[in-house]
């Protein structure tokens, strides 16, 4: 039995073997790559190892797959019988079950029709008479018809999220993953291999993905959250999702436009964060100043950050006592509206401080081992928010904040890992964090959220459909962000990625960069100031608000355009105009002291025979092909904005 999967341009084909023993991978491709012997099919005999481990296959317990990887551990193993097939609401399921162990497997199959992207899951039953401890149970494994490929995938650490690498396995096995209880600052739950084929893996917890060259020589991808599961007799466990994207012309442009499908259609506002002003220290008056010149530089929102509630003078205290310290705090709130700015707040929902009331009141409510005192990290603790208890005191918090203020912006944000939670707690916390936002977005539809984790600590695929925007680092250094843009940009869309201008120098790069390179740095995605703008120039501040307006006239585009990621700069290609955000980050040519050339960015995707710049200036489109659109770069003048128009 085979079945044919179609997205928007590629086709995924499945099939039963012969025995039903197994589901295996037929192609996967451009429309019509099924019709022919398939790549992945395995000739000759079998030495050594089952058939299981030397066959494409998509999802095998370890007993029939002992030696090159499984996708289901459980004690005692399992072997898979083919159960029959079902088609539903655009799903496809393939049942297996598994008499013995008291077990039935449904791999689950939703093709995208408008995007080149499959979602694939797993609903594992427990048909047995007793608890089944599930130690490893991935979402999906796909295998390619690809020797020796080249991985690219996102790793960093705090503060250097999203640093691009490619590696080439030649043999054997590479891992990426999280313990954190979180998708982490280390890598990023997403890989891709040869720039063709893609998986990202909606979990907000603790996971993996892995890449194998298997015997035969295909790879095979494996994704999933880490386990254990315990699944109670009649119980149903369903995975994570795992997204699948497949393209012959790069595949940044198939994440963005399936995260365009999976996000809700809202502005997202000129914000000013206070937090990198002020830090712990929120005066009300000191906050109004500030929101007064953010206001007339063209700021659509204020956020205040971290410092607005009970007890909370540094990171040591406050954290559960969600009380605005000054009882004029309603009143200031008002003031911002007035001035025409939306109002937001910072939140850590999930954390608590050891000498807050909350804490007093409930020692009992935090992750800890009996006996032991538990971790500090940033002196705070964290919440079990699988408990029922936990969860409905952050509904009620949230919405008690959201109701008690005109707020229509909230930035949640989680400064710690998980410690003394058993791997079995990770799926209830998660599931709760998920369910609160989900909440947020039924009960509050008005208030856009911002998903922080100490910056890039929480950007899966589960968390970015739940939320409005993301925040990629908290690094805002110059040439350090435009790095770490540049790798979020490959997994996530620009309406996602919340970019601050700001003073701070680079951590790791810390060459100088001027006000308008931090300005155009920060258009490449969701526009924010974040720095002590009190101590800007007369002249600075009208160069800000110039770029404002230039921001908000080039934003749709920005958020909604196909975007190219091209050397040193960022194309968004819209219905009506083409924008290119364009930095120097090396060395200058000596012009005019010593003849040189200008810097040259060759476009792509082009459809118009020729285009129009601000200036008046028409290139053609065979010249921004293949010489390039000129810049001329100087000490001073180190980034651009070049808006084109079809002529």
């Amino acid at each position: 039995m085979t079945w044919t999967l179609r997205m928007a341009t590629t086709s995924y084909t499945v099939a039963v073997e012969p025995g039903g023993r197994w589901a295996e991978l037929v192609a996967w491709g451009p429309h019509g790559v099924e019709a022919g012997p398939s790549p992945l099919k395995n000739l000759g005999e079998i030495h050594f190892i089952t058939e299981a481990d030397a066959a494409p296959v998509e999802y095998v317990p370890r007993g029939q797959r002992p030696f090159t990887g499984a996708d289901l551990e459980l004690a005692g193993d399992s072997w898979f019988t083919f159960d029959g097939a079902a088609e539903s609401d655009g799903v496809l399921r393939l049942a297996f079950v598994d008499e013995i162990a008291g077990l039935g497997t449904v791999l689950c199959y939703r093709p995208e029709s408008t995007v080149d992207v499959l979602s694939r899951w797993v609903e594992v039953t427990n048909t047995s008479g007793r608890s089944l401890r599930l130690d490893r149970i991935g979402s999906a494994g796909v295998c390619l018809p690809v020797r020796g490929p080249r991985l690219s995938f996102l790793h960093g650490e705090w503060a250097r999220e999203f640093q691009l690498e490619h590696v080439d396995l030649p043999a054997g096995g590479f891992r990426i993953g999280s313990s954190y209880g979180v998708p982490g600052h280390n890598y990023a739950p997403w890989l891709s291999v040869d720039d063709t084929w893609g998986v990202s893996l909606a979990w907000s917890g603790s996971w993996e993905i892995t890449a194998e060259v298997e015997p035969s020589g295909l790879t095979r991808l494996r994704a999933g959250m880490l386990g254990p599961v315990v699944v109670e007799t009649g119980e149903t466990f369903t995975t994570p999702e795992v997204a699948l994207a497949c393209s012959t012309d790069g595949l940044a442009r198939v994440w963005h436009a399936y995260d365009r499908l999976r996000s809700r259609p809202v502005r997202k506002p000129v914000l000013y964060n206070s937090w990198e002003a002020t830090g712990f220290d929120v005066s009300l008056p000191e906050q109004r100043e500030l929101a007064t010149i953010a206001a007339d530089l063209g700021a659509e929102l204020f956020v205040v950050d971290d410092g607005w509630f009970t007890g909370r003078h540094d990171d040591s205290g406050g954290l559960g006592d969600w009380y605005p310290e000054s009882p004029d705090f309603g009143a200031f709130v008002e003031d911002v509206r007035a001035m025409g700015l939306e109002f937001g707040l910072w939140v850590e929902p999930e954390c608590v401080s050891p000498k807050s009331k909350l804490h007093a009141e409930h020692p009992d409510w935090v992750y800890r081992t009996e006996g032991r005192e538990p971790t500090l990290i940033r002196n705070q603790l964290l919440l079990n928010l699988g408990l029922p208890e936990v969860y409905e005191f952050v509904i009620s918090t949230l919405d008690r904040l959201l109701t008690g203020c005109r707020i229509s912006y909230l930035k949640w944000d989680l400064n710690r890992p998980a410690t003394e939670r058993p791997g079995e707690l990770d799926n209830a916390h998660v599931r709760n964090y998920w369910r609160v936002l989900d909440h947020l977005r039924a009960r509050h539809p008005h208030v856009l959220v911002e998903g922080c984790a100490g910056g890039g600590g929480r950007t899966d695929l589960a968390t970015t459909g739940r939320v409005d925007v993301v925040w990629p680092s908290d690094n805002t250094g110059p040439l350090d962000r435009l790095k770490i843009q540049r790798g979020f940009l490959h997994m996530h869309a620009p309406h996602l990625m919340s970019s601050w201008v700001t003073d701070a120098p680079g951590m790791f790069d810390a060459r100088p960069r001027s006000l308008k390179f931090r300005f155009v740095l920060a258009m490449a995605g969701v526009l924010g100031i974040g720095a002590d703008v009190r101590h800007w120039s007369q002249d600075e501040r009208e160069e800000a608000a110039v770029l404002i307006k230039r921001y908000k006239g080039i934003r749709d585009v920005v958020h909604h355009g196909e975007v190219h990621l091209l050397n040193d700069a960022i194309q968004y290609s819209g219905t009506d105009r083409v924008v290119v955000l364009a930095w120097h980050t090396g060395s200058l040519t000596g012009v005019p002291v010593v003849p040189g050339q200008s810097s040259r960015v060759r476009l792509k995707g082009l459809t118009a025979q020729s285009y129009v710049d601000e200036n008046g200036d028409v290139y053609s489109g065979a010249h921004l092909t293949h010489v390039g659109l000129p810049f001329d770069w100087s000490r001073t003048n180190d980034a651009d904005m070049v808006v084109l128009r079809p002529y």
